[in-house]
């Protein structure tokens, strides 16, 4: 009878002078890469984030800073030793369906998430977690199987949004959270369509809709920006960039970010579970020639550590290119004349066939002869990552802790590169238990030097985003995507 009620009271709420305060349409692309599969659902494997990071929300997100900055939860502090931490949630907040946002939800959504059963990929990031107790209606406590000091960074995660208890069986289709915008239609492979949650705690949003449509090519989604039929692209290349030079019609945002992209090897299979034939493939890569070619300079090296420049965990690792030091691991692995490998690609991230083509030039020099493989955009995560020997991969930024332990622990569920390293996997354990900062940090530094020495994934640097703007979009905020303010957000009309 609740769920009845509050629902009536959102429909009213919908067709209210207050709701209709906002003007205009915002629209933006996304790429549906998990076809049918594609959800509402944050902690699913087909989550669309362009959709969900509009309609709910965290816990904890990143400030305009990238620090942990309050969201449904208002504060939060830890014991002695780390393992218990209290939240305080933030009051008067309401579901789009008009029930009251409250501890029994935060006990709901992370449970769900923490369900062994659900198989989310977000489990790895809050793994820590024993236990989630409500103190009372407005104060939730997270108690941790280990001391772990950085709770709030992986409180951060995109994935981990707030659902009303009890929605699991029907949150894929019905998008119900707390965000700033409400689903009034669910089209993964057409056009979603959101409409202003004037209730939204931060304040009614500028725009009175937003419309999410599925474009999968990249070139396809310029083509759109460009023609007016889209106000925002986040993945605009440095060669389509000066499309946009001199043109008031459109702005370019540059933003740093931890985001990479890169080349996937499995270290299950032949030849890549030899580690000499792991350190060739990636000793042939000039990182720097590859931020040049394929960003046009924007970007940072990164010696294949997942961990953002920014980071505070962030190693301080060289990776010159050294033909002669990976020929000799060749043929002292037994491929004295070189390998041949298939790299697959697909248009849906712009920058992987360029990237795959300067690195089939560059991995000739050492007798690795790279042969590029073109797949279709449309179920690539789903039947081309994780299933070919080497393809192409691309992360978001993460903390730390959070992206070493979802790409490389053995038992990740994301773990592309099918990588088992028990020393690797100790280090992170320990990491978690170290109350120390400097101990702790050493650390975490140490385990990218070991993923140097021994992984099957080439990062060869983090993206500097381009993001191309209509001109007629205004107080979009120049910062990494999970950070923005989306209710801030004004168009002309």
């Amino acid at each position: 009878m609740k769920r009845i009620i509050a629902l009536a009271t959102a429909a009213v709420l919908l067709a209210s002078p207050m709701a209709m305060a906002q003007s205009g349409t915002f629209r933006q692309a996304h790429e549906y890469g998990f076809g049918a599969q594609s959800s509402l659902d944050p902690i699913s494997n087909g989550r669309i984030f362009q959709i969900t990071e509009k309609i709910m929300s965290r816990l904890v997100r990143p400030g305009l800073d990238g620090r942990p900055s309050p969201d449904l939860a208002t504060e939060w502090s830890a014991n002695e030793d780390a393992t218990v931490w209290t939240l305080s949630l933030r009051e008067g907040v309401t579901f789009h369906d008009g029930t009251t946002f409250e501890a029994a939800d935060v006990l709901y959504s992370l449970n769900r998430v923490l369900d062994p059963e659900m198989d989310s990929p977000a489990r790895s990031a809050i793994a820590m977690i024993e236990a989630v107790e409500a103190l009372d209606d407005m104060t939730v406590q997270i108690t941790l199987d280990t001391p772990f000091a950085d709770l709030p960074l992986q409180l951060m995660d995109y994935r981990l949004r707030m659902i009303p208890e009890d929605s699991g069986d029907t949150i894929a289709t019905t998008g119900i959270g707390t965000g700033p915008f409400m689903v009034e239609t669910f089209d993964a492979e057409g056009t979603t369509v959101l409409v202003a949650n004037p209730d939204y705690w931060e304040g009614a949003p500028g725009v009175a809709r937003m419309e999410i449509i599925g474009i999968p090519d990249g070139q396809a989604r310029l083509q759109a920006l460009l023609g007016g039929q889209i106000d925002m692209e986040r993945g605009i290349t440095a060669q389509q960039s000066v499309m946009f030079q001199g043109s008031d019609r459109f702005t370019i945002q540059e933003i740093p970010t931890g985001n990479w992209r890169g080349l996937v090897f499995r270290t299950d299979v032949e030849p890549f579970n030899d580690l000499r034939v792991r350190q060739a493939v990636r000793m042939v890569a000039d990182r720097q020639e590859l931020v040049d070619l394929v960003l046009g300079g924007g970007g940072i090296v990164a010696c294949d550590t997942p961990v953002e420049p920014n980071d505070q965990y962030r190693a301080d690792l060289s990776c010159p290119q050294d033909i002669e030091g990976a020929r000799a691991l060749l043929a002292e692995a037994g491929y004295p004349d070189g390998i041949d490998i298939d790299v697959h690609v697909a248009t849906l991230e712009p920058t992987w066939p360029t990237l795959a083509v300067a690195y089939q030039q560059q991995a000739a020099a050492a007798g690795i002869r790279v042969n590029v493989v073109q797949a279709p955009t449309d179920g690539y995560w789903s039947e081309v990552w994780m299933h070919e020997d080497v393809s192409a991969t691309r992360w978001n930024e993460r903390p730390a802790d959070q992206a070493l332990h979802e790409i490389y622990l053995s038992t990740a569920r994301w773990n592309e590169s099918f990588y088992q390293d028990e020393a690797f996997d100790a280090l992170l354990a320990a990491a978690r238990r170290e109350l120390d900062f400097e101990a702790r940090r050493a650390l975490y530094v140490q385990a990218q030097e070991h993923l140097q020495e021994t992984a099957g994934t080439l990062i060869p640097y983090h993206v500097t985003r381009l993001v191309g703007v209509s001109s007629r979009v205004h107080n979009l905020d120049a910062v990494k995507n999970d950070a923005v303010r989306w209710h801030l957000i004004t168009v002309d009309e």
